[in-house]
């Protein structure tokens, strides 16, 4: 938590320095109103805490995602060969139903 601002303080040392005391009061408050907006030592700890497990996390999805894409790669090529089976086995069928053609021709020729 940032220390509390001494607005009193700090417009007697304005006004001591030369500034109105109208003057005074406005950057006092001004400056005071402002440091509400500032980020503390732990603020930022804990930014760099919440960026840490964000790389983190970005790091496990990395791996998984070089994991994902191997699997991917392998399923591929297993997919080809599945095709390639497919394709032996299409042929092989049709050469079976040539075959039983040739033979039931054969037979009624006969």
């Amino acid at each position: 938590m940032a220390a509390a601002f001494d607005t009193l303080s700090a417009a007697k040392e304005l006004q001591s320095a030369g500034f109105e005391q109208i003057q005074a009061e406005a950057v006092a408050r001004a400056i005071s109103a402002g440091q509400g907006n500032l980020a503390t030592k732990d603020d930022i700890g804990a930014l760099r805490a919440e960026i840490g497990a964000v790389h983190t996390e970005l790091g496990s999805q990395r791996t998984e995602l070089g994991s994902q894409r191997a699997e991917l790669g392998s399923l591929r090529t297993e997919l080809a060969s599945q095709r390639a089976e497919l394709g032996a086995i299409k042929w092989v069928l049709g050469l079976v139903a040539a075959l039983n053609i040739a033979i039931l021709v054969r037979l009624l020729l006969i």
